[in-house]
């Protein structure tokens, strides 16, 4: 008996020989695209994915590189805060209120990086 739904099986496979220069190209195209390879070929070929295709959000390298820059400078704000808080001393509300803001913001932003609906558009 075969396992799966007749939608999900995909067992036959299409070998494929390409140059080290057209490998790339297609897992570069497939990627701008936010699917993986086999998907990729699948819509170029055949007009859609597939029903199970995985779309991925395209990675901007230089916004992640970005965003963990400012991750680091949100940390140590908070960290800063956390210390003057064990220490006895009370912070400033200004800036817990901007750590807080700083924190959201960057939340935010990496939601945007990852291709995720912000919290107001999933509260539509």
């Amino acid at each position: 008996m075969a396992s799966g739904t007749e939608k999900r099986r995909r067992g036959r496979t299409i070998p494929v020989r390409c140059t080290d220069n057209e490998f790339a190209v297609i897992h570069a195209k497939a990627s701008d695209a936010g699917l993986f390879a086999g998907g990729y070929l699948r819509a170029t070929a055949l007009g859609s994915p597939g029903p199970r295709a995985v779309r991925r959000p395209p990675v901007d390298r230089q916004e992640i590189a970005r965003l963990l820059g400012e991750l680091g400078r949100v940390g140590n704000n908070l960290n800063q805060i956390a210390r003057a808080f064990n220490s006895g001393e009370i912070p400033p509300p200004s800036e817990i209120t901007a750590a807080l803001e700083s924190f959201s913001e960057m939340r935010a932003a990496i939601r945007n990086a990852l291709g995720k609906a912000t919290e107001s558009e999933d509260a539509d």
